[in-house]
């Protein structure tokens, strides 16, 4: 049996993403504005990898789709199970590692993925996974973070002060269209770029970084290893404070998101 050289980072990611659910009423609107950029239909076959608390699955099942959803946190699906019985829609939900996908090659009609599979440590199997279970003809549509843009500087923030393990990119190298042009390739035709607004209410962006130091795996883990050194989490907190004011305006942090669509040849 193959050991998997991340399975701790994995372990790590399935812990810290279990508080993540408060953050569903943010991924809810852009939820649909990813179903509608995937172009999701009654009768499709669609799987959501890690669907978190199943924003995007509900919200393709009330469209007439039948939905699989996979995560690696136990916690988020029993969320999503809860979300969807409230909305009424039947969702399949499985606890797996996206780069391990437990599905039949060319399973589905679309495959999509927000702000979700970008965190799989290696870009190469994720997106061959993604690709094996979606059928010829079918469609790959995911939301990722610019590197340039509010999320992806914040991440590059927390990697000063936590890098990631060796051998693990950047998840923003995700919101490049040309590094997502390379990693695709051309097992894809008709490829297609979108940019979009994610809103957030906050009373001050310092309120908003609080609501992120309660809800983000990775800066819950940043918090984590700075608990004997509260110098350097001040300046952490002030830096992220500095950066969370420039797209701060009116209550509301905008952050801008790359949206990704292509056709599996």
């Amino acid at each position: 049996m193959q050991i998997d050289p991340f399975q701790k980072l994995k372990n790590a990611q399935r812990e810290g993403w279990a508080l993540f659910a408060p953050l569903e009423t943010i991924t809810t609107p852009t939820a649909a504005t990813l179903v509608r950029f995937a172009e999701i239909r009654a009768g499709q076959r669609v799987l959501d990898v890690a669907c978190g608390t199943g924003v995007v699955a509900i919200t393709a099942a009330r469209l007439g789709a039948v939905v699989q959803g996979l995560d690696l946190s136990p916690v988020l699906l029993r969320r999503a199970e809860a979300n969807a019985s409230i909305a009424g829609v039947n969702v399949g939900l499985s606890e797996g590692d996206l780069e391990s996908l437990p599905f039949h090659d060319g399973e589905f009609d679309v495959v999509v993925s927000q702000f979700g599979h970008m965190f799989a440590p290696r870009p190469s199997v994720a997106t061959s996974e993604m690709l094996r279970v979606l059928k010829p003809g079918g469609t790959l549509a995911f939301s990722t973070w610019p590197p340039e843009m509010f999320m992806g500087r914040m991440f590059h923030l927390v990697n000063q002060y936590l890098p990631p393990p060796v051998g693990v990119p950047p998840t923003t190298d995700w919101g490049t269209p040309e590094t997502v042009r390379e990693r695709l390739g051309v097992a894809i035709r008709d490829l297609y770029f979108e940019r979009n607004l994610m809103t957030t209410a906050a009373l001050s962006p310092m309120h908003f970084r609080d609501l992120f130091e309660r809800t983000s795996a990775p800066i819950i883990k940043l918090l984590q290893s700075l608990n004997n050194d509260p110098a350097r989490l001040v300046e952490f907190r002030t830096c992220f404070d500095a950066l969370a004011t420039e797209y701060f305006h009116n209550n509301t942090m905008r952050q801008h998101y790359l949206m990704t669509r292509s056709t599996k040849i």
